[in-house]
């Protein structure tokens, strides 16, 4: 039988250069835990200066395992890094600076609520080096904000705006669409709203009911599928109009405003985590490895430095890359799995050619992309990987 897989099946050995690695830090705390949110977030009064403590001895406890290598990235997220103060954030990133080598064009993130904005404080983390902000606006609505359990009105998320632009050069904004009682026109404006606003990246996601949280134990009446799905196109189709590149499941951007370090996850680079709960993943010549930090910032704070890892499995990589890369749109280069898994390509053919039979998946001038209906389907595209 004629083989119709584009590719070779040559064993690849596993790289010795590693791949580019980006720095997450994991701030816990936030004013209030939303009813849908199942992040490691907590309501408690910050400790602010034990945690930067703590954060600085967990990462000076990683770092013979990433010595030398260029961080092309920092993401500082939560809970709601906002209420650090701008000295704090300043002393965290002198410390980062101080101990790996962040190269001098690297994007650094804050992520940031409209219910705990200052312009002092915004202005403080510019100073400090976050060259990009990303506010969690979710809805422009205040009976949608009020039925999310936000603390911030539609008012305070334009205030917000204003301000985050005139402090930083890169902006994104996160919607989230399929809202209780949500209609199609309610998320038009929300739409509308966030273009008009000048930003260059829209995070757009649907609400979906997590485990162990308040909205999955008493869902809230919520869009159906059909409207939920008329909801997506519209958002692709206006953004589209509007100049932005849908390049990720969820993401849009004006071209050349894409998250670097968020393309660092989904193309399988390595990042190292620090702060409550924070997950690492680096590579070495022979092995992937994975690992998380004490869930519990009092855990945490007890003991930052002692950590397991766990080598992933064989089987389990071809899933795990394809969890990632097959949220882009355009797809990643067929050499790139074997580059980041040190696998050979014959380990998936089976299962991208199901995919391709089923409409799921595009293999064509080298690369592997979802298709539209992969898209939509994403899970059950990525299922046809795991435990290839």
């Amino acid at each position: 039988m004629k083989r119709t897989f584009p590719i070779h099946a040559v064993l690849s050995a596993p790289t010795h250069e590693p791949p580019p690695l980006s720095l997450y830090i994991h701030w816990p705390w936030c004013v209030r835990k939303c009813p849908y949110c199942d992040f490691n977030s907590h309501e408690s009064a910050p400790r602010e200066a034990e945690y930067l403590a703590a954060l600085i001895r967990d990462l000076e406890a990683v770092l013979p395992l990433v010595w030398g290598r260029p961080v092309i990235s920092v993401f500082i997220g939560g809970g709601t890094p906002s209420l650090m103060s701008g000295a704090t954030v300043d002393a965290l990133l002198s410390a980062i600076r101080a101990r790996i080598r962040l190269w001098p064009e690297a994007e650094i993130t804050l992520e940031a609520n409209p219910g705990a904005v200052d312009v002092e404080r915004f202005a403080a983390y510019r100073d400090a080096g976050v060259n990009r902000l990303s506010l969690g606006i979710q809805s422009f609505d205040d009976a949608k904000l009020a039925a999310l359990g936000r603390i911030h009105t539609g008012d305070e998320a334009h205030r917000a705006l204003d301000i985050a632009q005139r402090h930083f050069g890169r902006v994104n904004l996160d919607l989230m669409f399929a809202l209780p009682e949500q209609t199609l026109l309610d998320a038009q404006r929300d739409i509308e709203t966030a273009i008009a606003s000048g930003v260059s990246h829209i995070s757009a996601y649907h609400l979906t009911l997590e485990p162990n949280t308040p909205f999955h134990h008493a869902p809230p009446p919520l869009p159906d599928e059909d409207l939920a799905a008329d909801m997506l196109e519209m958002i692709e189709t206006r953004l589209f109009t509007a100049g932005f590149e849908h390049y990720e499941t969820s993401a849009y951007a004006k071209p050349g405003q894409r998250c670097g370090h968020n393309l660092n996850y989904w193309t399988f680079g390595d990042y190292l985590g620090l702060g409550a709960g924070a997950h690492s993943k680096l590579t070495d010549h022979t092995t992937i490895r994975r690992e998380a930090r004490p869930r519990h910032p009092k855990d945490y704070l007890a003991d930052p430095v002692t950590r397991r890892w766990l080598p992933v499995a064989m089987e389990d990589l071809p899933g795990e890359f394809m969890m990632n890369a097959l949220r882009l749109t355009e797809g990643v280069p067929l050499t790139l799995f074997a580059e980041r898994t040190g696998l050979a390509l014959s380990v998936i053919e089976k299962s991208a050619l199901a995919g391709r039979q089923q409409g799921l998946l595009e293999i064509e001038a080298g690369r592997l992309k979802p298709t539209a209906l992969g898209r939509r389907f994403l899970n059950r595209l990525i299922g046809l990987f795991l435990a290839v």
